[in-house]
């Protein structure tokens, strides 16, 4: 039900699926995905199943796997290997499986950890991959690196990176399922709390922006001054972090980095602050920092982990520092996934297209693509825009 109910709110996707149905597209490739296990990503790795491929899945995140979902994906026929509460262990025993079981043509990553395992452990396999898909900007962080040391071994395409992603996924769906994660975590109020945003990337706009939208009074960390400077006319008061921390009830940490919240930090924080991470991997809240300070620790509900320092005061960690939206919520909601998704359904399609033809590098999503993703999405909202007369094509063409 869950997957239907996805599926009836991504009509993008939907309608790329029931497009080559027929023709099937992808008969012959197998495809390892290492994905967040939810309604929504069911309905990709379904669409692809549909069009021809084979697919086989694993879990981005060892606590965002939802298992009704990965049962009702195994049961139609996707070899999934993702369940809630994995250890790191099983985590990557998860991508090594898809990786050896499946001998892939296609790889589709969230966060790169795929991409990084076969070129470390499979170096040969990844002679004979066609390209890869990179879903979250952690992981094009990571492949960008891989190229410029020139160890990357077959095209990536940045999906993240298409602006019918980032523009949308990134600053709606983050902003809207983190909040949603601290709320189910927490149910405090937001309005008149001061929430601490450190990063002003897309997500961090976007978390920025919904906290407002809630009555927070936000501040901002940044690191980088351009960045820095559009939070200050977009309305947001910014400030460094060891300013922040003295002042904070929420900090909520969207920045793709190591330690952005760390001891001195936690050493300058009000009592009962509240601490959530947005970005891909466990690293920008110190955990171990943290563990290291308290004298106690305790779960008081699902997914809140109370830490108490020698002064008395209590700080709260959600979701063990992992993203907050996706293991103490749902995620992003299905409309802005769609886009997303039909994004790496599209860039796969180009991939297998142009086998042969691309160098082992990363790749923006191709703009024939963003155009396509974004005209189906409005077609299935019901808008219609104006088209250039061939008068206004010639004289944009003119010098």
């Amino acid at each position: 039900m869950k997957i239907e109910w996805a599926l009836n709110h991504m009509p993008v996707v939907a309608s790329l699926m029931n497009n080559c149905k027929k023709e099937k597209p992808f008969e012959g490739i197998t495809i390892s995905a290492v994905l967040h296990v939810t309604k929504e990503t069911a309905v990709l790795v379904k669409a692809l199943k549909e069009c021809g491929a084979r697919v086989l899945l694993a879990g981005s995140n060892p606590l965002s796997t939802q298992d009704d979902v990965a049962a009702a994906l195994a049961k139609d026929g996707i070899e999934v290997y993702a369940w809630k509460g994995e250890t790191e262990e099983e985590y990557f025993w998860a991508i090594r499986k898809i990786i050896e079981d499946g001998n892939p043509d296609i790889v589709i990553d969230d966060g790169g950890d795929l991409h990084v395992t076969i070129h470390k452990e499979y170096p040969q396999l990844a002679e004979k991959i066609i390209g890869g898909t990179e879903e979250t900007t952690t992981g094009v962080i990571r492949l960008k690196a891989m190229e410029k040391d020139g160890v990357l071994k077959y095209p990536v395409i940045a999906v993240n990176d298409a602006l019918t992603k980032f523009m949308f996924d990134n600053r709606y769906g983050t902003g809207q399922s983190t909040i949603d994660g601290i709320l189910r975590a927490t149910n405090v109020l937001i309005a008149g709390k001061k929430v601490v945003v450190a990063g002003y990337g897309w997500c961090g706009r976007g978390i920025a922006m919904r906290m407002r939208g809630m009555g927070a009074r936000v501040i901002v960390t940044e690191v980088d001054p351009l960045r820095a400077l559009e939070a200050v006319h977009d309305g947001f008061d910014v400030m460094p972090m060891d300013d922040a921390a003295k002042v904070g009830d929420i900090f909520v940490t969207a920045t793709g980095n190591i330690n952005v919240i760390r001891k001195e930090h936690f050493l300058k924080m009000k009592n009962g602050a509240i601490l959530a991470n947005a970005g891909h991997f466990n690293v920008e809240i110190d955990v171990k920092s943290l563990e290291a300070l308290a004298v106690s620790k305790r779960r008081i509900r699902p997914y809140v982990d109370e830490y108490k320092l020698p002064d008395g005061r209590k700080i709260y960690l959600l979701a063990e520092g992992r993203l907050v939206n996706l293991v103490a919520a749902e995620g992003h909601p299905s409309e802005v996934m769609d886009m997303s998704f039909a994004n790496q359904f599209l860039s796969v399609k180009y991939l297998i297209e142009n086998k042969g033809k691309l160098e082992p590098k990363v790749y923006k999503v191709p703009h024939e693509i963003d155009s396509e993703v974004a005209r189906r999405k409005l077609n299935a909202m019901g808008i219609k825009i104006d088209t250039l007369t061939e008068e206004q094509k010639r004289y944009l063409e003119s010098w």
